[in-house]
């Protein structure tokens, strides 16, 4: 058994009890199931099937990954990591490490990615810079740090007055869809040992909570605008990654997304930060969240033979590559392999 699987077995006991022993009859003991393993096998197994030569993923297969290459790469590293794989561990290993080269080869000296989806750009230096955190994180490459270095100097030189992010790496405007990816990398490159300040998390947290709709119970996408969804998911989330686990507007936002999880836009995005969210708070609210997600997203899979997807069919998103890599993290979550979800 190697370090790091002893160490995601311990984190599994300890999230399930918060003692290093396990109890069946606790609330939150979510286990994936026989069904759901093999939905997440066949979905790693497509994933893996549709890499580029280049190392990178694209929104579907027979695209140019140079298709919002950037991000959906990050987003499916994410897939990989969230189901035990690393560089140098794991079925998928050699994904992850043409995957991980494919990011670090975008990566130019002002800190910035080969992108030319430029008018949403911190969308894709977000995603990217949190795995390529993660997997630091984990292994500790020297061939990483310098690199991620660069890129988190940029995100902290891209926060606005008021504390958030928005689609150009300059510190103009700002959304909470845009600063929920930059407080996440943020989170991951801090935990991987990196230097965040203080301020700059403390004054994301402000932005954050500028974003609350008091009426509605709800977060919106900037300061007195309509709250939805998925905005609501992104600021609890980004609440918890600063370290606000015990804000009421936590389980505030977490009641909104209860009310509203089945009829929204962007559905798969949302649920891409709902589903951490709730696993951060655990608890009976955590295994009534992931058994509705599980089942709504086994009802949408596409098998063929024993490859596994999901098309953007609820809500026109980017893709298979997209949709298929959020709900295969989604479903592992309970393996408790990635430490960014950990409290």
């Amino acid at each position: 058994m190697t370090l790091r699987l002893l160490l995601a077995l311990t984190l599994s006991l300890f999230a399930t009890t918060g003692f290093l022993f396990a109890d069946p009859a606790a609330p939150d003991n979510v286990v994936v199931d026989a069904e759901t393993e093999s939905m997440i096998k066949g979905a790693l197994k497509y994933l893996s099937s549709i890499q580029d030569s280049s190392g990178g993923w694209s929104t579907s297969k027979g695209t140019r990954t140079q298709q919002y290459g950037v991000a959906m790469t990050g987003y499916v590293l994410m897939a990989f990591l969230a189901t035990g794989n690393l560089p140098e561990e794991g079925e998928y290993s050699r994904n992850v490490t043409l995957g991980m080269q494919f990011l670090l080869d975008q990566i130019q000296p002002d800190g910035k990615y080969r992108d030319p989806k430029g008018n949403e750009y911190m969308y894709s230096h977000g995603i990217a810079t949190i795995a390529l955190g993660e997997i630091y994180g984990q292994t500790r490459s020297p061939q990483i740090r310098p690199k991620l270095e660069q890129v988190i100097r940029l995100i902290l030189g891209a926060q606005n007055k008021e504390g958030g992010w928005r689609y150009s790496p300059t510190p103009r405007d700002a959304d909470i869809s845009v600063t929920v990816l930059q407080v996440v990398a943020l989170r991951a490159a801090k935990n991987a040992g990196l230097d965040v300040p203080q301020e700059t998390i403390d004054n994301a947290i402000k932005y954050v909570r500028s974003c609350w709709d008091e009426k509605r119970g709800a977060f919106a996408y900037r300061p007195h605008e309509n709250p939805g969804f998925s905005r609501t998911a992104a600021a609890i989330y980004s609440l918890q990654v600063c370290g606000q686990y015990d804000d009421p507007l936590v389980l505030k936002g977490s009641e909104y997304l209860f009310k509203n999880r089945t009829d929204h836009q962007f559905y798969t995005y949302g649920h891409y930060y709902a589903a951490p969210a709730h696993y951060m708070i655990g608890g009976e609210t955590w295994r009534n969240w992931y058994q509705g997600e599980r089942a709504a997203i086994l009802k949408d899979a596409h098998r063929q033979a024993d490859l596994v997807h999901w098309e953007p069919s609820r809500d026109g998103g980017p893709g298979p590559t997209f949709t298929t890599a959020v709900n295969t993290v989604i479903l592992a979550m309970p393996y408790h392999y990635v430490p960014l979800y950990q409290r």
